[in-house]
């Protein structure tokens, strides 16, 4: 926690944007608080509050780092870390704004805040397991704040692109971030709990799921608990949304079509459920796991499988 005795010793002692920074990561890592939304060590975690605070970008030239503070600068950078370390709000929701794909979305605390590995196979365009010429219309899940839609709209220009959310409140940000990034007229929103309602006809459909099994979601960082519930947890297993994906998105997808679903921690209940079905996990080399891909064909085959287990 950040008591009153060393607020007020940084509001008087701290004065450029360099010490400021300095002291955010002692605090940041002090507590520590839980990393994972954006940042992944305590310096990139105080450069993301901080430099937003004063409206600075990540490439700020050094020797502004060196420039003094107003009073009411260093009040914002003092009220975000305390959000940050007292109350354990993600940087992203107190900042407004996560990156992903290179690319900023508003986020509150009406959406996930975007950081599927899946964004590293956006910007690849999903090769090699679908040929990019081929896709023509593509379905994003579960898309939250439209990260995934918007990334794969610009991926893929020539594609309409449906976006899917239960939550009027996420599909609102969503709309939003559509207008920022200029693809509107190229993304279509339905307000869905999974695929009934769907036309089809999807080359690709990607998915990114609530996949949190009970466990787990009894044991999450409280920095989690900010993040909508309904984004996060899926039953027992965390493969409640994933088992009614299996059963019916061959009905979806085009002849050729590919369907990508990440189930982060809940891959190995995927695979010990379905041991015989060859799902094909991505790798990432900007880290992440716990994605699979499955043709239209493996999924015809396994249905049966898939059905069994409803």
């Amino acid at each position: 926690m950040i008591g009153e005795r060393e607020q007020q010793q940084a509001t008087e002692s701290l004065s450029t944007v360099r010490d400021w920074l300095r002291w955010a990561e002692t605090v940041v890592r002090r507590e520590p608080v839980f990393l994972g939304h954006g940042t992944d060590n305590y310096w990139d975690e105080a450069l993301a509050l901080v430099l937003p605070a004063l409206s600075l970008p990540w490439d700020v030239d050094p020797n502004v780092l060196d420039g003094r503070l107003l009073p009411d600068e260093r009040a914002v950078i003092l009220d975000w870390l305390k959000r940050r370390v007292n109350e354990r709000v993600p940087a992203p929701y107190i900042t407004g704004t996560a990156w992903f794909c290179g690319l900023p979305f508003h986020v509150d605390e009406r959406v996930l805040i975007p950081r599927s590995p899946l964004g590293e196979a956006v910007d690849n365009r999903f090769e090699p397991f679908v040929a990019p010429d081929q896709v023509h219309r593509i379905l994003d899940l579960c898309t939250g704040c439209g990260a995934l839609a918007v990334a794969s709209a610009l991926a893929f220009p020539e594609a309409e692109v449906d976006a899917t959310d239960v939550s009027e409140e996420a599909l609102a940000v969503c709309r939003a971030n559509l207008a920022e990034h200029g693809v509107a007229g190229q993304v279509t929103l339905h307000q869905l709990d999974g695929l009934e309602g769907l036309d089809g006809g999807y080359d690709l459909i990607i998915c990114n799921p609530p996949y949190v099994d009970a466990e787990d979601m009894a044991t999450l960082p409280p920095e989690y608990r900010h993040e909508p519930e309904l984004a996060l947890a899926s039953g027992e297993d965390g493969l409640d949304f994933t088992r009614a994906l299996l059963r019916r998105a061959p009905d979806y997808l085009t002849e050729n079509g590919m369907l990508v679903v990440e189930v982060g921690n809940s891959a190995a209940a995927l695979e010990q459920r379905w041991p015989d079905v060859p799902f094909m996990w991505l790798a990432f080399e900007r880290g992440g796991d716990g994605a699979f891909c499955l043709s239209r064909a493996d999924l015809l085959a396994h249905r049966h499988r898939f059905e069994q287990a409803a």
